[in-house]
């Protein structure tokens, strides 16, 4: 058989995204018949044996799943966690598969978050380069201004120096004590919301995730999951591959 990059194999495998994949293959624990590989290096998923972190790799490709969970606060987007913390993988214990994340909520967030096994999948919807839109209600404590607003939409420096992308930020109710907001950006670092409404001095009370690519939350309960329907896939499916094209 044709050989194979191995962070694929390690993805289609349904271990791990395929980015996840490459960052265990340069932290060292990804083996090829007992050697150590490097990022780049290709092998025979049905007759190399293929290891991360000591556990053989199956070329056989488990049956996919593509879920949808309501993460509620408290809980770490996380298979593991060395703190002991809740992580949202508990909430599915139920589902036979393994499966993991396609992108992140902090412990302070809340509501959809997507699952999978397949590797194409979530690289498709997590690459930067894709740019998929992703909708959040946002509560911040107090008012806000016209020019705070401006700034947030036109792209803010945040603490690391890096400035956000144009996003849409849209005011759903306001009082003096409390201002609902609807942000929808396209791309995805670490606490990007929270550290946005921060550069411009804003206090964030609570942050849920409602939408992916018009893919949305609704009513699912807090904690509980369920399988994404064939409209959600396509509507996934046709907007990651409409990014690449416009890219």
């Amino acid at each position: 058989m044709e050989k194979v990059r191995i962070q694929k194999i390690i993805a289609d495998s349904g271990r791990c995204s395929r980015r996840k994949a490459e960052e265990l293959i340069s932290a060292g624990v990804v083996t090829v018949n007992g050697r150590p590989c490097s990022l780049g290096d290709k092998a025979d998923p049905y007759n190399d044996l293929i290891c991360v972190e000591g556990e053989e790799i199956a070329a056989e490709r488990a049956e996919k799943r593509y879920i949808m969970l309501n993460k509620p606060r408290g809980y770490v987007t996380s298979m593991a966690d060395e703190m002991g913390r809740k992580v949202a993988s508990d909430l599915l214990t139920d589902v036979p598969e393994r499966v993991y994340p396609v992108g992140r909520l902090d412990r302070n967030s809340e509501g959809l978050l997507i699952f999978t096994n397949d590797g194409e999948f979530a690289n498709d919807i997590m690459h930067p380069s894709k740019h998929v839109p992703k909708t959040y209600r946002v509560t911040i404590d107090g008012m806000v201004n016209e020019d705070q607003l401006s700034r947030l939409m036109s792209g803010v420096e945040l603490d690391d120096g890096v400035k956000t992308l144009p996003c849409t930020v849209e005011v759903l109710s306001e009082s003096p004590e409390r201002t609902v907001l609807r942000f929808v950006i396209k791309e995805g670092r670490n606490r990007q919301i929270r550290r946005m409404c921060e550069a411009v001095n804003l206090s964030v009370v609570r942050l849920k995730r409602t939408e992916i690519a018009g893919v949305k939350l609704g009513m699912l309960p807090q904690g509980k999951w369920r399988e994404l329907n064939e409209r959600e896939m396509r509507r996934l499916t046709n907007v990651s591959q409409s990014r690449e094209e416009e890219n």
